[in-house]
Order: structure tokens, then C-alpha cells, then sequence
């Protein structure tokens, strides 16, 4: 069998992954959504200020929401999929305990990181929420709404598959 960095391939499938399955759909259609909307509204900035020359204040401070939305969701999608950065060439070479430590220790990692991105970016979230934004009527500090989301669904996804790598029986994990 060919080697795989996909730490819940060969473990047994909990009812919660097809559910983090589907949340993690939700997320690339989300962020998918969200490039195709950054891109519209920059479409517009754009017409608006050399066709008509008169640009709407909104478009930017949309754009940057819109921005960390795509972002943030399209890497915690990619923390699901395994497809984030790491040093795969490195843990490919490795001898099946080492690699079960590499992975575990990089699902540990991204777990933290993406706490810390869920925690601070609520804090600020809720720091500037009474303070109107420039040219939208949004709070100001709603820019910090998915980078709080997206990190709690990085922590999410890779607390599932640092699960995953200490669960899995030794037999699959040096196939």
C-alpha cells in the first residue's frame, strides 16, 4: 500500500469525521464564495473610480472581510485535507515512529496556532465591535470574525487528526 499523509485514512471512521467532512465542505464553499464576491466588489472599485469616477467608500473595507473570510477558510480546509504546509519530504523518509512523532507534533502545532488565531481574534473582535467602520456600516473590528471562525476550525480539524495519528494501530501506520 502506497504511504499516505492522510492521518484518518486508515483509522476507523468516527461519526464526527463525516461531519467534519461536511464542515469542512461548508468551509471552501464559504471561502470559494467569498474570492468570488472579493473579486466582484474589487470589479466594481475598479469601474467605478476609472469609468465613472465616483468609487464607493464600502468596497474596500468589504473587500478585506471578504478577503480574511477566503483566507481563513480555505486554510482551514487545507489543515483538514492535510494539504497545509509542512516538510513531507521529511516525514516520508522517516521510520514509522518517528513519522507517527512528526505528525503528531505538526496536528499539535497547527492545533495551538490555530487556538491562539480563534482566541485573540475573538478578543479583538469584541474590543472594537462599537466602533463604526470607515465607509461601512459594519463594526470595525468585524474584519476579526473569520480569523476567530477560521482559527477555531484549524484547531477543530487539527485536534481531529492528531486524534487520528495517536489512535492509529501501529500495523497501519507502517504499511
Amino acid at each position: 500500500m502506497e504511504e499516505t499523509l492522510d492521518t484518518h485514512e486508515h483509522a476507523e471512521q468516527p461519526v464526527a469525521l463525516g461531519l467534519l467532512d461536511r464542515i469542512a465542505a461548508g468551509a471552501v464553499a464559504i471561502a470559494g464564495a467569498a474570492l468570488l464576491g472579493m473579486v466582484a466588489v474589487q470589479a466594481l472599485q475598479v469601474f467605478a473610480r476609472y469609468v465613472i469616477n465616483d468609487s464607493p467608500g464600502w468596497t474596500e473595507p468589504v473587500a478585506l472581510i471578504l478577503l480574511n473570510t477566503a483566507m481563513s477558510f480555505g486554510a482551514a480546509a487545507g489543515v483538514h485535507r492535510g494539504a497545509h504546509f509542512g516538510f513531507f519530504v521529511l516525514v516520508h523518509t522517516a521510520s514509522p515512529p518517528i513519522k507517527r512523532v512528526l505528525l503528531a507534533l505538526s496536528n499539535s502545532v497547527i492545533a495551538i496556532i490555530g487556538g491562539a488565531l480563534a482566541v485573540w481574534g475573538t478578543q479583538l473582535l469584541l474590543d472594537g465591535i462599537d466602533i463604526p467602520m470607515a465607509g461601512a456600516p459594519l463594526p470595525q473590528s468585524a474584519v476579526f470574525a473569520p480569523m476567530a471562525t477560521g482559527g477555531a476550525l484549524m484547531a477543530l480539524f487539527a485536534l481531529q487528526r492528531l486524534f487520528a495519528v495517536l489512535v492509529s494501530p501501529a500495523s497501519a501506520r507502517s504499511e
